[in-house]
């Protein structure tokens, strides 16, 4: 006998147990993922852990068995198998191919007959075998030589005979015998009813097998269950028959075509990129996967003085000089010290720079005294562009994405610059080929210098408006804490939903609103719900306001203001949005609620830089409608926009059937609400739950609103085509956004889709409009040689740090580069404000 191990999966099981324990995995492009990465990570620990050297996958290959001829209702109860799972069968297979294990499946038969016989043979054969299933039929076939082995539950399980004696106390040769009598409620095996897992216990344990139960009925002391035997013969008989395995199907054993042979992890590395499994990927051998080395040599000064003075291209990567590499004219290189050569390389205009992420870089070198210009190719700008929707875009996601090799996560800069040569012409190519290209060198690479220049300057503080507000906030909780205590009866930790829930649904008996996984939901959208019903949910909306403006913003600002500029130097996020929207993080300085009281007051701490300075406020007026305006030509709409009339007026008097001078600001504020809300996606149920009205007098709003702007509803409706046609809408100028559920039958996810078509487009282009006037200042702030200085974008907000002597001009052209640096068929209008901080401001 040998001891050599046989494994045998048991996958069908194990793919259906993974697709429901992992809901929601998907690729990008809507390819259902979940069943396809439970089960690989499952067979990695059993590769890792177990390291077979013969290994079997075994699948059930349709519903049509031999079990079905003899008992119709065999597994009827199951419904058939979810596309969702289906679709990921074959990506599964062609997976554990690629790791170079063999797969059987055989018509007829299911998995468990399969692992029966092979199991056998295998013992014939003198091998060992262990069955990783979590199928208690399975354990029929344990014995001295076959174990069973269950992967769940912390370490797994390992069924040896005495392991299933002690759990089942039967032999695994009565495990049929058990069966036949309790039934298997996922199999539809039937038992005899009435017959529990307990009961068939004990009636093996007396009589050994159900053969020797029939020919000893009269000695079952219990008449109720002796009468259910004797009334259930031919289902017992027919259980016991469908859960006995067949082990003798006709199966060739070859022990060299069930050797684990070499994994190819190229292919892996495809399906796996495919699938979008970066952590599988990363977990690929590096040396199968490995960049091309790269040799550096340390560049001469006269070598620097040299490409400096030519036309050329410039590899460049690093995050800071003392680790920068270089390639250029078939080399790579490093310089070992900063110096003019190597300055006039950086700033050469005639030198085109290609890099990742080049605005860290620039403001990196700007700390060391360096320039750098000429900047031409960013690939992660570029790889944003090709795909908004990407969780990440890190150089090791994008070369996972563009290359045919896997990487390391923990690249050195040699390693990295590689790559960047390497991705440059590949996404380059697909930029012309989607005709992002005008889009990435007139916007976006333009933008770097903008938003580095703005990093740079930073924001000046007020810290002792901070230091107030946080004292006045602090008495303002302790008192609130006092008001809920005293209204709730008893006092509690009001951070803990758990304590929260007790108090709102068993002490006060408040209406539950909705569910979470964890028991009744105490969100925003409930406590808002039950605001009119009890004092208490009020407070504790005010309460959770206060502490996270306090914790989040109030007492966090001093915290990151840089003590070598006396500034907080927030970063501006370039690929961060689907919609090509700007993002600030360390501070997010745009979700400061300027609805309440204490968020404006946080915009009263942002001032000028000194005594003779001003903050400009340059805001859009309405941006977002005089886009869709423009997008749809809807006449009246078009006009109001053109007369320069109160639109919302307009349209209140439209859907009211009014005359403009008959319109109350309420039924203004609807036709607000109404205004900005098509443009999102709006729907009868969303307007009457926000102003409070019926869903039959919301959606009438709607309905009047489309009557008396019909273009609107027709772009409505174009761009929902556009969408499920082509799979992604554009801006403007060209952005794209893919919406890949934009089909999906999910009818929750597809409506979504369909909101981000209509919604795109609209916002998509106030963001392209905002970073080209962004550019544009920016250059005449520079020729001009003004002071002023850009500090802060929010969304349709730019703000401004202006001398007082260059008020006038900077807002001037401020004013016409915003206002006319895209030619639209509406007019474009900026409201413009000047003031000592960003809260105190007056009308310029």
């Amino acid at each position: 006998m040998s001891d050599k191990r046989l494994y045998l999966i048991d996958a069908t099981a194990f793919c259906y147990r993974a697709f429901y324990a992992l809901s929601g995995l998907t690729t990008s492009f809507g390819q259902p993922t979940n069943a396809v990465y439970g089960f690989v990570s499952m067979l990695n620990k059993i590769l890792k852990e177990k390291k077979p050297e013969y290994l079997v996958v075994c699948f059930d290959v349709s519903r049509d068995t031999f079990r079905q001829k003899k008992f119709a209702e065999y597994k009827i109860q199951r419904p058939p198998m979810p596309e969702g799972l289906s679709s990921q069968l074959p990506l599964i297979k062609e997976i554990i191919s690629a790791y170079g294990i063999a797969i059987l499946e055989k018509e007829g038969y299911e998995a468990d007959d399969i692992i029966a016989t092979l199991a056998r043979k295998a013992k014939e054969n003198g091998l060992l075998t262990t069955i990783i299933s979590s199928d208690k039929d399975i354990l029929q076939l344990v014995d001295e030589r076959t174990a069973v082995f269950s992967p769940y539950k912390d370490e797994g399980t390992l069924y040896n005979k005495k392991k299933v004696l002690e759990r089942f106390s039967a032999k695994p040769s009565q495990i049929p015998d058990l069966i036949a009598l309790m039934g298997d409620a996922v199999d539809n095996i039937p038992g005899a009813k009435g017959v529990g897992e307990k009961t068939a216990i004990e009636l093996i344990k007396e009589f050994g097998s159900v053969k020797n139960l029939f020919k000893n009925i009269e000695g079952i002391k219990q008449e109720r269950l002796k009468k259910i035997i004797k009334e259930n013969l031919e289902q017992i008989t027919l259980s016991r028959e469908l859960a006995v395995l067949d082990k003798d199907i006709a199966i060739d054993f070859d022990l060299e075509k069930i050797k684990i042979s070499l994994p190819d992890y190229q292919e892996l590395f495809r399906l796996f990129k495919r699938l979008e499994f970066k952590t599988l990927l990363n977990g690929l051998p590096q040396e199968a996967v490995k960049a091309r080395a790269v040799k550096l040599k340390v560049c001469k000064d006269e070598e620097l003085k040299s490409l400096s003075g030519e036309s050329g291209e410039l590899f460049l990567y690093g995050e800071r000089l003392g680790d920068l590499v270089f390639y250029a004219q078939d080399k790579f290189f490093r310089v070992d010290k900063s110096g003019p050569n190597l300055e006039a390389l950086l700033v050469s205009p005639k030198v085109k720079k290609i890099s990742y992420d080049f605005k860290k870089l620039k403001i990196s070198l700007a700390k060391e005294k360096l320039p750098l210009t000429g900047v031409d190719f960013d690939v992660m700008l570029a790889a944003y562009l090709l795909n908004p929707s990407q969780p990440g875009y890190s150089l090791t996601d994008i070369a996972w994405d563009y290359l045919e090799k896997a990487q390391s996560q923990h690249l050195d800069s040699r390693e990295a610059l590689d790559l960047i040569i390497q991705l440059r012409p590949k996404l380059e190519k697909e930029l012309r080929e989607k005709s992002l290209l005008p889009l990435f060198n007139n916007i976006e690479m333009p933008l770097v210098e903008v938003l580095a220049r703005m990093e740079l300057t930073g924001i000046k503080l007020d810290l002792e408006v901070l230091k107030r507000l946080s004292e006045d906030l602090e008495k303002r909780l302790i008192k609130l804490i006092e008001d809920i205590y005293e209204i709730s009866g008893v006092q509690f930790n009001i951070n803990s939903p758990k304590q929260l829930r007790d108090i709102l649904f068993e002490r006060l008996k408040l209406p539950v609103v909705k569910r979470s996984k964890t028991g009744p939901s105490t969100d925003e959208e409930v406590l808002r719900a039950l605001a009119d019903k009890h004092k208490l949910p009020a407070l504790l909306l005010e309460y959770r306001q206060l502490m996270k403006l306090k914790t989040t913003y109030i007492d966090v600002l001093p915290e990151l203001v840089d003590p070598k500029t006396g500034r907080i130097h927030t970063s501006f996020n370039q690929a961060a949005t689907e919609t090509g929207r700007l993002s600030s993080t360390n501070p997010n300085l745009q979700n400061i609620p300027v609805k309440t009281d204490v968020g404006r007051q946080i915009r009263r701490a942002i001032v000028a830089s000194g005594e003779d300075n001003y903050l400009l406020s340059c805001d859009y007026s309405q941006i977002e409608l005089r886009i869709l305006a423009h997008l749809c030509r809807d006449e009246r709409l078009t006009s109001a926009f053109k007369e320069g009339r109160d639109v919302h007026k307009i349209t209140a008097a439209l859907i009211y059937g009014l005359s403009e001078k008959d319109v109350t600001e309420a039924m203004r504020e609807v036709a607000k609400r109404i205004n900005f809300g098509i443009i999102y996606g709006l729907s009868a149920y969303g307007l009457a739950r926000d102003l409070k009205i019926s869903a039959e007098q919301a959606q009438g709003f709607i309905d009047a609103y489309f009557l008396r702007y019909p273009r609107v509803k027709e772009y409505v409706e174009e761009q929902t085509k556009i969408a499920q046609k082509n799979g992604f809408v554009t801006t403007i100028s060209g952005r794209r956004r893919y919406l890949p559920e934009i089909n999906n039958k999910n009818q929750a996810i597809r409506q979504m889709a369909l909101r981000q078509a209509v919604n795109t487009p609209v916002q998509g282009s106030a963001a392209d409009l905002i970073k080209l006037a962004m550019i544009q200042i920016h250059r005449q702030l520079e020729t001009r040689r003004l002071k002023t200085e850009m500090i802060l974008q929010i969304h349709d907000e730019l703000v401004f740090d202006v001398p007082e002597s260059e008020l006038a001009e900077a807002a001037g052209l401020i004013r016409d580069r915003m206002e006319n640096v895209l030619e639209l068929n509406v007019p474009v209008k900026v409201d413009i404000k000047k003031g000592k901080n960003w809260l105190e401001m007056e009308d310029m």
